[in-house]
């Protein structure tokens, strides 16, 4: 909130004594956006009414004692109540009708009076004064470009735009910091794993590991970190000096291969800063003792160490989403006050700030501008996480595909933070993207192409909207062991969207059967802005004519081209060929041989259940259970299709499919009629009975 505003608002047209006697005339707009016992936060704008301005230093004097104790976007100096601030080298210029903004930290006892007026370049800027109901000069609600350039899409403090940031970002410009992060990884399920770094699964973090990242082209690095079992009691909360070391360690090993480093309060977020409304002084003292501790391990780093305040903000007992975003707003607020109040590289430092729950919807968003408004700091950036439309993403409700649906999800998302945040000045970070149900320990909850599209979309409209998208792996990507790529066709598509989209089609698999005669299939295209090049398979090119055919967006592939590579058409992948375009990726097509599955009676119980299944080369999409009336059946009773995994699994090592206790934790005792989707288009029907903990399954 701010508390306390004072608008200076002078107009006087003198001159000079300077090369061609420019004309200066101004206007200033000075504000405490936060005051604290002893200590506050002021803002100041200066429109330049008169000449083109090519350095300059503004100086007032403070009525009542204050002091300057750090400060962003200009060079600060006192001499007893004089002050004086001077540009940075970024922004030394103001043209005519132009602005310029910095602000500082300041201390302050008895009263904190605002100045009474501004000299600019040594001439006084005379006028009457008045108050004004925003920090910022504009009467937009929204913070504008214009009015503040470290907060512009531009490197510079031009009011026009810039079509690339500045490869090496000053203090002050977190839109050009938050592009240079573009593209980040997650060190996922490590330092936020509890209780320790590798209680989760994955190995100890090393120094190889990181230049292995580094050397696929990510360009910073999300630590997320688990306070809440490495630190003491009240009222100091002391975080164990090995628990401290090694995070310094991981980080400084990051920074020396180039990372920018982001780290936080993770699971923190669910342990116990969800209590916070109803014990807010507990809650904020651990709070603040640990970012204390924190903000003073890094406060003499360099300004890639980024801070995030918390993981996934949630709360227990609030009386609805406005209680949240009032409680989020004051943990926020705090973090970033105590941040820039410890000083040295922090005063500018990267502060990222999360919406409640990370999520994109309008009214987080908009709930977290109201925080930028007040804070009206210029080294802020904003983020939400993107794990997808949750249908698709965890496989439910039939979303098995990437289509409509998880395009207008992704579209919607993106454009709203952007048109919130990005379009206003604040860079945007998507601090964790994957899908959620993607992982190489579930193998077949999203198929491979699907996910290949979603990817491609990920890169491009994140790319467009200026977006910095940080990968979720918690090892499902790169195999840390090995240090190598799970699947190198997903990374390279990946990589590839970072810098141009690619061609994708509607399947990467195309079906023909074990026997019998093969006959010709279509895929549809899905051009994405590129041209279709042609089909190879290793380094043989298939013929046009011959082996396909190209009409539109139609893609036909010939009897004799599926013939030659399915062989003997062994059940399964018999071989890959791939579809070329202009540029981006090529688009992997599977040739497999298949005959519809069969499956046969089966006995057992609620807690172990298996139907015998023949996939003979098919594969398994989804399943629906309905009851006899044909209403949904198990758990997600709003939909007759039910959770890949989590309520069915495939085991084609063992030719069944597995029915979860959680599927049968919510189904009644009777008839239940299973029908199985393939990826091939086949699908059976099963039928099963449950009586108390006993099931029996058939086909009839």
């Amino acid at each position: 909130m701010v508390v306390g505003t004072l608008a200076v608002l002078l107009a006087a047209g003198m001159t000079m004594a300077v090369a061609a006697q420019a004309a200066v005339s101004c206007r200033v707009a000075y504000a405490v956006s936060a005051q604290r016992p002893g200590g506050f936060t002021a803002n100041v704008t200066v429109t330049n009414l008169g000449d083109p301005v090519d350095g300059w230093k503004l100086s007032w004097a403070f009525p009542s004692g204050q002091q300057v104790t750090q400060a962003w976007n200009a060079t600060i100096t006192s001499s007893g109540a004089r002050v004086t601030a001077a540009n940075a080298s970024y922004n030394a210029a103001i043209a005519a009708n132009g602005t310029v903004s910095f602000g500082f930290n300041g201390s302050w006892s008895g009263s904190n009076t605002a100045p009474a007026a501004f000299t600019l370049n040594g001439v006084t800027c005379s006028g009457g004064t008045g108050a004004s109901p925003s920090p910022s000069p504009s009467p937009s609600a929204s913070p504008s470009p214009s009015a503040s350039p470290s907060r512009s899409p531009s490197p510079s403090p031009s009011a026009s735009p810039s079509s690339s940031p500045s490869p090496s970002p000053q203090p002050g410009d977190a839109m050009a910091t938050v592009a240079a992060m573009q593209p980040g990884w997650n060190l996922g399920n490590t330092f936020d794993a509890i209780p320790d770094e590798t209680s989760w699964g994955n190995p100890p973090t090393t120094q190889a590991l990181l230049h292995h990242v580094r050397s696929q082209g990510f360009k910073s690095i999300r630590i997320p970190v688990t306070w809440s079992n490495h630190h003491g009691p009240a009222p100091d909360y002391t975080i164990d000096a090995a628990w401290l070391n090694r995070i310094r360690q991981v980080v400084d090993w990051s920074l020396a291969e180039g990372f920018y480093v982001m780290i936080n309060l993770h699971h923190d977020s669910w342990q116990w800063i969800n209590g916070y409304p109803g014990d807010r002084t507990t809650v904020m003292n651990r709070y603040t003792a640990l970012w204390r501790q924190i903000a003073g391990t890094f406060r003499d780093h360099s300004p890639k160490p980024v801070f995030e305040s918390i993981n996934e903000p949630q709360f227990t007992g609030t009386s609805g989403d406005d209680e949240n975003y009032q409680v989020l707003n004051e943990l926020n607020t705090e973090f970033v006050h105590l941040v820039r109040e410890s000083g040295g590289g922090n005063a500018t430092r990267l502060l990222v700030l999360p919406t409640l729950n990370t999520n994109a919807d309008q009214g987080r968003l908009d709930a977290l501008m109201t925080t930028f408004n007040q804070l009206r700091d210029p080294n802020l950036a904003a983020t939400v996480h993107f794990y997808g439309w949750w249908p698709f993403s965890v496989n439910i409700a039939g979303g098995t595909r990437y289509d409509t649906n998880v395009e207008q999800d992704l579209v919607g998302s993106f454009d709203r933070v952007y048109n919130t945040f990005v379009s206003h000045g604040i860079p945007v970070i998507i601090g964790e993207w994957a899908l959620l149900n993607y992982d190489h320990t579930r193998p077949g909850s999203i198929e491979r192409g699907e996910f290949l599209k979603f990817i491609e979309a990920v890169g491009y409209h994140a790319r467009i909207r200026k977006l910095t998208t940080m990968l979720w792996d918690a090892g499902q990507f790169l195999n840390r062991n090995e240090l190598r790529w799970r699947d190198q066709g997903i990374y390279d598509l990946m990589k590839s969207s970072w810098t141009t989209r690619s061609g994708t089609a509607s399947s990467d698999q195309v079906y023909v059967p074990r026997s019998g005669a093969i006959t010709s299939k279509t895929l549809t295209l899905n051009l994405n802005g590129t041209t279709f090049q042609g089909l190879r398979q290793g380094d043989t090119s298939l013929a046009e004519g011959a082996d396909y055919t190209v009409s539109g967006d139609t893609l036909t592939l010939t009897a004799a081209a599926l013939t030659r590579p399915a062989g003997n058409r062994a059940y399964g992948v018999n071989a890959t060929i791939e579809a070329r375009f202009s540029q981006g990726a090529p688009w992997p097509i599977g040739i497999i041989a298949s005959d519809p599955p069969t499956q046969a009676a089966a006995t057992g119980t609620t807690s172990s259940f298996a139907i015998p299944t023949q996939f003979h080369g098919d594969q398994l999409a989804t399943m629906e259970a309905r009851y006899a009336d044909g209403s949904p059946a198990g758990p997600a009773n709003w939909t007759t299709y039910k959770q890949f995994w989590d309520h069915f699994q495939p085991d084609y090592n063992a030719n069944s499919i597995i029915l979860k206790p959680d599927f049968f934790a919510e189904v009644k005792d009777g008839r239940v009629t299973l029908t199985f989707h393939f990826w091939s288009g086949a699908k059976t029907t099963y039928y099963i009975t449950r009586s108390g903990t006993t099931v029996t399954g058939g086909t009839s």
